[in-house]
């Protein structure tokens, strides 16, 4: 078995939960954050979706980002008439960010990114020891 497929394809999995960590800081970043004016949307909550690509040059199915959308969900409402952004009834829209579920997915990805550094490495270890084998 050639052992830069795993390695490949780990790496693959890797750069796709980077990028759901990404996503997770900006949504942890925007929680609280509000529009300038009563009119103005705060920030909406990002999503990363995933797909299954066949590679053939690898012989495998490896994961990529098929998307990063937006949450449909509503918005908080939270009354604070004194700020600049409320409306004609005190009332602030604030993000869809609730910080627990982002915390639950960060913690999420950053498993499957453990998992796929631990693939790599074993891949390595064993393709080092295959080279060991045959230099005695």
């Amino acid at each position: 078995m050639d052992m830069r497929i795993p390695i490949q394809i780990a790496a693959e999995g890797m750069r796709a939960q980077g990028t759901r960590i990404r996503v997770v800081a900006e949504n942890l970043a925007n929680a609280e954050s509000t529009g300038a004016t009563p009119n103005d949307l705060p920030y909406r909550r990002q999503t990363v979706s995933f797909r299954a690509v066949m590679d053939r040059a690898l012989g495998a199915q490896k994961v990529e980002i098929a998307e990063v959308g937006t949450d449909p969900s509503p918005f908080s409402r939270r009354y604070m008439p004194g700020h600049p952004s409320a409306d004609e009834e005190g009332y602030v829209q604030f993000p869809n960010v609730s910080s627990l579920v982002e915390m639950m997915d960060l913690r999420e990805a950053q498993r499957s990114y453990e998992a796929n550094l631990n693939v790599i490495t074993t891949a390595r270890s064993m393709l080092m020891d295959t080279l060991d084998l045959l230099r005695s």
